[in-house]
């Protein structure tokens, strides 16, 4: 099974919402659209799944080309954000209902509800009332609903977000084991296919083999979340994943790499596999690693500055350090194990910077930009 997308572009009212998106999505892949609101990715999930119509491009489910196909003929399944429970069914009737729009005989019916049931943990709860649930139970029946009559593909729209935050936090550890296990029960044993959109970084990683980083209709960088964690391609992606420490600079050597910032020159290593040829003289955006500080005497990449803030986060701790003008400063945050002990706030502190915790960026907007600075409508 391979699902093609290619050159879809949707615009509502004059105003660009998906700008060329093309990307492939294999048999039993988890593909999570990553983005802030206003970047596409709820559009994109809608024309995969039919209810809206591109404007331009292909939609390509195998060899067949399912742009213009109705949606009850695409056979996908689909997980709204609220859930969409009939109130008046109990559990097992909700489970039920595709199975009996699908013409499924009862002892077919009684058997797969039990066994989608089983696999997201709710055995038994067959002729619980819906207003009973929790709000996570909730979505388990949403989930089992729509994997009961076996979808050639699965589609998600934020299926967590209404949920607290520490429940957000273990169902997205279940849920990709679920995905995974569906494929064997329905007879797909490449596992369930799956889109999945989200604007939690976290939940994202936790559930996807692919993720589309999306940013004004456009898909900014795509790849599995190890890789897209450890390389980041551009100022958005990384500022978006949580690392705030972006400068300008220029190459000045090539061999040590040697950058001038506004922080001093910085030794970079590892960078054989940025995507652009390095030139000297060249002028990159500089990502420094929150990992990248270090309490010893290396003089490599050494810094001084003023311990602003700590914020303790249980296994590792958030330090923010200001350097230069104590008027203008620039500040850099930086992950250290809780162990270290560190000076009193406002003191003088002294780190040195891990070569191989600073990378070169490909050029996107100017490293201040704030990251949902969005001129655009998308959903």
């Amino acid at each position: 099974m391979q699902l093609t997308l290619e050159n879809i572009r949707k615009s509502f009212d004059g105003q660009p919402v998906l700008r060329g998106i093309s990307l492939t999505i294999a048999g039993g892949e988890v593909l999570v659209l990553l983005g802030p609101s206003g970047c596409g990715k709820t559009t994109l999930l809608r024309i995969i799944a039919g209810l809206e119509t591109p404007d331009n491009g292909r939609i390509r489910y195998n060899d067949q080309d399912i742009t213009q196909l109705a949606p009850y003929k695409r056979n996908f399944g689909f997980v709204f954000q609220d859930y969409a429970l009939f109130p008046h069914k109990n559990v097992a009737e909700n489970v039920a209902f595709g199975l009996r729009m699908h013409h499924w005989d009862k002892p077919r019916i009684v058997q797969r509800v039990t066994e989608v049931l089983a696999l997201v943990g709710l055995t038994g709860y067959e002729s619980r009332p819906i207003h009973e649930l929790s709000g996570g139970e909730q979505q388990r029946v949403a989930l089992a609903r729509s994997l009961a009559p076996a979808p050639r593909l699965l589609l998600l729209d934020e299926p967590l977000g209404a949920l607290d935050r520490a429940l957000r936090e273990r169902l997205m550890l279940e849920l990709r084991g679920i995905l995974k296990q569906a494929g064997g029960l329905l007879g797909r044993p490449e596992g369930m296919t799956a889109v999945y959109v989200t604007h939690d970084q976290a939940e994202a990683f936790a559930i996807a083999d692919k993720v589309v980083v999306m940013r004004h209709g456009r898909a900014e960088q795509i790849g599995p979340p190890h890789d897209l964690y450890r390389q980041p391609r551009t100022p958005f992606v990384a500022r978006f994943l949580g690392m705030a420490n972006i400068l300008s600079g220029e190459v000045v050597s090539l061999s040590p790499c040697l950058v001038r910032t506004e922080i001093g020159e910085l030794e970079i290593e590892g960078q054989a596999s940025h995507p652009s040829p390095i030139a000297n003289r060249q002028s990159f955006n500089i990502l420094i690693r929150p990992e990248a500080a270090r309490f010893d005497e290396n003089e490599v990449n050494e810094i001084h500055g003023r311990l602003q803030d700590v914020s303790f986060r249980g296994r590792y701790q958030i330090i923010t350090v200001a350097l230069g003008n104590k008027m203008m400063p620039i500040t850099l945050k930086f992950e250290l194990e809780t162990a270290v002990s560190l000076p009193p706030l406002q003191s003088a502190i002294r780190l040195s910077l891990d070569p191989q915790a600073i990378q070169l960026l490909e050029s996107g907007e100017q490293p201040g930009e704030a990251v949902e600075k969005w001129g655009d409508t998308a959903v």
